[in-house]
């Protein structure tokens, strides 16, 4: 989602979305939305914290546990593994002088305004089952997802 587009909370009921809170009307009017207009949007659920705070506690357990992640922050952890295992990366080719064709990877960004909710368990999920097929294969992804759950950090 752009920055420049405003967004409003709103929960589902029976067949309808309605404002979440007593402020969301009100901004609905600012923007000169009426009963009857048919809108365009795209929906995103917001993001839980707590689950925020686990997938750095898992960066961290992995940062503390496996030498590939020794003397990486959490954030670079999860990005590492990200890119590795081309977990929710975008490709593009780029033309490189001397070289040609050269296929690069980016990675989507795991922030809260970037990535809903779903999307993120999805990725989270993928992290861990990386980390256990890689770095530790005696253990399952749940099991190092619980070990996650464990850190301090998580909670």
């Amino acid at each position: 989602m752009s920055k420049s587009k405003e967004s409003f909370l709103l929960a589902v009921t029976k067949g309808a979305l309605v404002p979440a809170d007593n402020y969301t009307p009100e901004r609905l009017r600012a923007k000169g939305y009426r009963m009857g207009d048919v809108l365009r949007a795209t929906l995103a659920k917001p993001r839980n914290p707590r689950f925020h705070r686990l997938a750095h506690a898992f960066g961290k357990l992995c940062a503390e546990n496996i030498e590939r992640f020794d003397g990486m922050d959490a954030h670079k952890v999860l990005k590492t593994i990200q890119y590795e295992a081309d977990i929710a990366c975008e490709r593009m080719t780029v033309k490189l002088p001397g070289l040609g064709m050269v296929e690069v990877r980016q990675t989507e960004s795991l922030s809260f305004e970037s990535m809903d909710e779903g999307r993120f368990r999805e990725v989270y999920a993928a992290m861990c089952e990386h980390v256990s097929k890689t770095y530790w294969p005696e253990l399952t992804p749940e099991q190092v997802a619980e070990m996650a759950e464990t850190m301090p950090e998580a909670a």
